[in-house]
């Protein structure tokens, strides 16, 4: 079993297709079917009007630029990412969208730069090719070792966790699940004989008013994953659960998100890595445990596109939970502050990491936690 704490790198949506692949040394096909952009080189020429000339080709760690410095300087055990596009060449556009994400198999070294441990799949665009895009998908990444969960060729297979071992014995379990509440399709569903996402049942009705820090026990979807932490987790082990839910903007908890979260943990779950928002929501720390109930985007090509700026999309935080051996309880979080330009990751300024570190602190008040910009520019996580 593990002596030391085990920290955990997570982050928001990793995007790398669309615009992304265009500037990388394998582009796909860059035909699109959306209202605004017939060719996902329009996205390219958009960043470039705010920010500049794009290197093209860019090398494939171009999209995690200082990053991937951050995070090795970090050292932790575990990386997690959600990979929100398809990997695949194929042009079965899924029809009822109007947005499809997808990358070249051939690019695929721009994701496995960041050297995730686990890739999270259960979202709303790992299906945007359908059924041949996501059996495409799942092969590329396996076939490069990369540890999937979330999504499969059938139901056993997108309900199954990655195990990552860790060095002084023990498993970091990670669980991905996908929310209706994010834009996932119903008939996405993986089944018994059918490929999908493994996706939450929509929460029990609830009477009666609520707030984001009720303790009111909306669990819907808890059952069945509840049930397979306590099965699947041995001692020693550590379980994360990935779950994408909820809007893309705005910084409010919906009661059922609190519950379900609760519910998680209370069934054994370690860790919470909520995603789908495009900028960072609120932080808790239930029971010891941390619960980040969205992380923000992290690689995309929305840079330039109008509307929200409220929000500030363009600043990331990229995650480091140190947790304690044995009980996964939070020791620390650390917080690193950046911010994407010419779709690339860079140092956020010290105003833009104080701002997030404002922005945060305010968000999570009913959670009575919050974040301090320590000299360094870096971010930590406080709490009651």
């Amino acid at each position: 079993m593990a002596s030391a704490p085990v920290t955990v790198f997570a982050c928001g949506d990793v995007m790398t297709g669309r615009g992304i692949d265009q500037i990388l040394p394998h582009s796909g096909n860059p035909g699109l079917r959306e209202p605004q952009a017939g060719d996902a080189r329009d996205y390219v020429r958009l960043a470039e009007r705010v920010s500049g000339p794009i290197p093209a080709p860019a090398d494939f760690g171009w999209p995690w630029g200082d990053a991937l410095a951050v995070v090795d300087s970090m050292a932790p055990a575990v990386r997690l990412i959600n990979l929100e596009t398809s990997v695949t060449s194929s042009d079965a556009f899924a029809p009822g969208k109007r947005v499809h994400y997808r990358m070249s198999p051939a690019n695929l070294p721009c994701v496995a730069a960041i050297r995730p441990d686990a890739c999270a799949l259960a979202n709303n665009h790992v299906l945007d090719f359908g059924p041949p895009g996501l059996a495409e998908t799942l092969a590329v990444l396996t076939g490069a070792g990369l540890r999937i969960a979330g999504a499969g060729r059938d139901l056993a297979e997108a309900r199954r966790p990655a195990a990552i071992p860790l060095p002084g014995g023990g498993r970091v379990l990670v669980f991905s699940r996908g929310s209706r509440s994010s834009g996932i399709p119903r008939d996405w569903a993986a089944a018994p004989a059918r490929p999908g996402v493994c996706l939450l049942p929509a929460p029990p009705a609830t009477t009666g008013a609520g707030s984001a820090a009720s303790t009111g026990r909306a669990t819907g979807g808890a059952g069945e994953l509840a049930a397979q932490l306590r099965e699947a987790k041995r001692d020693g082990d550590l379980a994360v659960v990935s779950i994408h839910w909820g809007p893309n903007w705005g910084y409010e908890v919906s009661p059922d998100e609190v519950g379900l979260a609760h519910a998680l943990i209370d069934a054994g779950a370690d860790l919470i890595h909520g995603h789908s928002s495009h900028h960072p929501r609120p932080v808790e720390v239930y029971r010891g445990k941390l619960i980040l109930y969205g992380c923000g985007d992290c690689v995309n090509d929305y840079e330039g596109i109008a509307g929200h700026r409220e929000f500030r999309g363009d600043l990331r935080l990229l995650y480091f939970a140190s947790l304690a051996p044995g009980t996964g309880d939070l020791e620390s979080l650390t917080m690193v502050a950046m911010r994407s330009r010419k779709m690339r990751l860079e140092h956020a300024s010290p105003a833009d990491a104080r701002w997030l570190a404002g922005t945060l602190t305010e968000a999570s008040l009913p959670f009575t936690a919050g974040a301090r910009c320590l000299p360094d520019g870096t971010l930590r996580l406080h709490w009651k």
